[in-house]
């Protein structure tokens, strides 16, 4: 896979998990009015801690991609979402293996965090006058790698993928469902 196809690639798959995201969003806080729309929720719930686990890696996967086989080298909030993301991954696949949805209250505050830094990151490339300092001049943080359907960049990807991330957290059931045995 080229990089243009990999961009392509991951583009679409943003464009899919923003949609996917915003739905289930939706039907969550309309499921108590609507019967279709909370047997929807609770057949997603059972697999919201996974899914969320499986964003958090094949969003690790694509930064990796871009940075170590595309060569974009990583901006100053790149860095700060990597080690946002590459830290979900990883406490969100242990917590899917353990089956343990008390993780959400440790892994909500850094999505949350890094969905924050992808935000500015993102609203930064729009507007590059915002930035507060955070941005070198050898790799400046508003420098957009490449940009499809007129709004998915890096920083938008990885926005994306934060918010997915807390959307399915917020979904989990509660500790109390799940004991965290693998029983």
């Amino acid at each position: 896979m080229d990089t243009q196809q990999a961009e392509l690639f991951f583009s679409i798959l943003t464009v899919a998990v923003i949609v996917g995201t915003f739905v289930l969003t939706l039907a969550a806080l309309l499921a108590p009015f609507n019967p279709v729309l909370s047997r929807l929720v609770d057949s997603v719930r059972p697999f919201s801690l996974r899914l969320a686990a499986a964003v958090a890696a094949t969003c690790m996967a694509g930064s990796l991609y871009f940075s170590e086989v595309a060569g974009f080298l990583p901006c100053t909030l790149c860095w700060y979402q990597r080690i946002a993301m590459y830290s979900l991954a990883v406490v969100l696949t242990v917590a899917a293996i353990r089956r343990d949805t008390a993780i959400r209250w440790y892994a909500l505050p850094l999505a949350g965090i890094g969905l924050a830094i992808a935000t500015y990151h993102w609203l930064l490339e729009r507007f590059p006058s915002i930035d507060a300092g955070a941005c070198s001049a050898s790799v400046p943080c508003e420098f957009v790698w490449f940009e499809r359907f007129g709004f998915v960049t890096l920083p938008f990807m990885a926005m994306t993928g934060f918010a997915a991330v807390i959307a399915l957290l917020a979904l989990a059931a509660s500790p109390t469902h799940a004991t965290g045995d693998l029983s």
